[in-house]
């Protein structure tokens, strides 16, 4: 087994591994995980400076 041989087993691996990730992203178990995560900047609570600021009109 030479170089070239290593290099060319290295390249299935990641490939599979890459297929593999694509496949956990999209399915459909992960769809509500992935949901929630994108909506978690927006649920954050507001700070209670940042309620004085809005009632000083600052």
């Amino acid at each position: 087994m030479d170089m070239n041989d290593v290099r060319s087993w290295y390249t299935l691996i990641v490939f599979a591994v890459f297929i593999g990730i694509v496949i956990w992203a999209w399915s459909s178990k992960r769809k509500k995980d992935f949901h929630e995560a994108a909506h978690l900047p927006l649920n954050e609570p507001e700070y209670p400076r940042a309620k004085e600021n809005k009632e000083n009109g600052s």
